[in-house]
């Protein structure tokens, strides 16, 4: 893949995760676990194990977006670097997303045909949780598509070095 192509990659990703470290940080920083249960009465030990997803979700964003800053104001840009870096990103930030630490959340592949929300969670949820990641979970996806090549690419290259 051409260093122009890494490079425009390497800037939306960058892009993408800002976006996201804004949204679920707003959340955290706006919403307790008080609320949560007052907008939709359930169950505490659940919730709290949402929110601490959610946080373990933020902070991976967060390093991959500071991955990406540093990765992007390297000169020469560095093609390899910033492979290894979406490769990372793509590890830690999308399958955090979509396959959460506690399997609070999971997602339902049938509904991508459907062109419903893939994401489905176990127990009820507070509206605003529910509406924060579905609001993400498209943004996430087209992430996901962009960077499954690193996923092989690395598995290839790690192969063909043995």
């Amino acid at each position: 893949m051409g260093n122009t192509i890494v490079l425009n990659q390497t800037k939306q990703v960058k892009e993408f995760l800002q976006k996201v470290v804004n949204a679920i940080s707003h959340y955290l920083n706006e919403t307790t676990l008080s609320q949560m249960l007052e907008e939709q009465a359930g169950d505490r030990a659940y919730y709290e194990a949402l929110l601490s997803d959610l946080r373990r979700l933020v902070v991976y964003c967060e390093e991959g977006l500071e991955a990406c800053r540093i990765v992007l104001q390297e000169e020469p840009f560095r093609k390899a670097a910033a492979e290894m870096t979406l490769y990372k990103i793509y590890h830690s930030c999308i399958a955090e997303f979509f396959t959460p630490k506690h399997d609070l959340w999971y997602e339902d592949s049938r509904s991508a045909y459907t062109g419903r929300n893939s994401i489905k969670f176990r127990q009820s949820v507070p509206v605003s949780l529910e509406q924060l990641l579905r609001s993400l979970e498209s943004d996430f996806q087209a992430m996901r598509e962009e960077l499954e090549f690193y996923e092989t690419d690395y598995r290839t290259k790690m192969i063909q070095s043995q």
